[in-house]
């Protein structure tokens, strides 16, 4: 019986940030070659079943995109800012910034360890609202990107602010208003991160939804959002097996909340993480978020242990996202201060961004 249908699995927190990072990263590589193709074209390709392991293109089996890349950025953000910070969200804003000069432009400073990893600088197909978003500088505070887009590209980062801080609904919600001003944008990427830190204490999938739900009511303009999540779930309750079909009813993953809504269908329904990972690509769609999402999501559920090992040996950068994987829990779980070799901290720039709301809370 899977963790989404009730049974608890003892899995512990650092084997959940590595289950969740690398699941991620696994499922960007799968659909990162099938990205823009139809469901026909897929299965046209690749036979009946889609793509069933890591094949390439233009790239490399295994290759990793900007969604991975950017998730080890708000990884490096919140090792920066260190355990309780009050500034979480400046310092994520900050690696953003890091982010942008990998992909040769901005000139925000390159210092810190995640920049020098050359692999981290392949432009992977960005999405051109990040680059628009950053390249402008402009950092207004809460949702403040000047732009009207709710697309996956906020919600496919966040997932380390779920997993280890303790207001993972705002700040990953305001970590996405710093590039997608929508709010099926913000919000998608804010219920993602309740999902995982409600899953990060053992809850079941099912729990986690709903504690997501509860929170997302909180917020205006939640509506479109919680949709999107309520669908997942009737099309999860749908009888007969899996489907990309039923998937596809849910939308194409190129906005927030569709996004969302296939990553939690694909976890709810997926007997386990391979199965999972190869549903959540397998559609014509966004197929390297959807992915990543979904990976996030099954290797917080299952840990690191349950992912397919011969997907992890194949992924780019497998060691060193599971080194900051394994930060994150030192730093967060084990409350060990952050190697300031590797994640300097920066209270100067920080002071600099005096257009953020100041949390006092931490």
């Amino acid at each position: 019986m899977s963790h989404a249908s009730g049974t608890l699995f003892r899995v512990d927190g650092r084997e959940r940030i590595r289950g969740c990072l690398l699941g991620g990263a696994i499922g960007d590589a799968l659909g990162a070659p099938i990205e823009f193709e139809s469901l026909a074209a897929i299965r046209a390709t690749y036979g009946p079943s889609g793509v069933s392991g890591l094949v390439g293109t233009s790239w490399p089996p295994g290759t990793i995109t900007d969604d991975t890349q950017m998730t080890l950025f708000t990884a490096e953000g919140l090792l920066r800012a260190g355990r309780g910070s009050a500034y979480a969200l400046e310092h994520i804003a900050h690696a953003y910034d890091r982010w942008l000069l990998t992909q040769g432009e901005g000139h925000a400073a390159a210092t810190g360890w995640l920049v020098t990893h050359r692999e981290l600088h392949a432009r992977r197909a960005p999405g051109n609202t990040c680059l628009s978003a950053l390249r402008s500088g402009r950092r207004p505070g809460r949702r403040g990107a000047l732009n009207s887009s709710k697309g996956c590209g906020a919600v496919m980062r966040v997932a380390p602010i779920g997993l280890v801080h303790h207001a993972p609904f705002e700040v990953a919600a305001e970590a996405g208003g710093l590039t997608h001003h929508h709010p099926s944008g913000y919000l998608s990427a804010g219920a993602f991160a309740q999902v995982l830190a409600t899953i990060m204490t053992g809850a079941t999938l099912h729990d986690a939804i709903d504690a997501a739900r509860i929170e997302l009511r909180r917020w205006p303009d939640h509506e479109e959002t919680l949709h999107a999540i309520d669908s997942a779930v009737s099309a999860a309750s749908v009888p007969g097996s899996p489907s990309a079909e039923v998937m596809e009813s849910l939308g194409q993953g190129w906005v927030g909340e569709e996004a969302l809504a296939i990553a939690l269908y694909c976890a709810l329904v997926a007997p386990d993480v391979r199965t999972g990972l190869l549903l959540a690509v397998n559609h014509g769609g966004d197929s390297d978020s959807t992915g990543s999402i979904a990976g996030n999501l099954l290797g917080a559920l299952y840990g690191y242990d349950a992912l397919p090992g011969d997907l992890v040996e194949a992924v780019e950068a497998r060691d060193l996202i599971a080194t900051v994987a394994d930060d994150l829990a030192s730093a967060f779980l084990d409350g060990e201060a952050p190697d300031r070799t590797r994640y300097p901290s920066n209270a100067t720039a920080v002071r600099s961004r005096g257009g953020f709301r100041r949390r006092t809370d931490g």
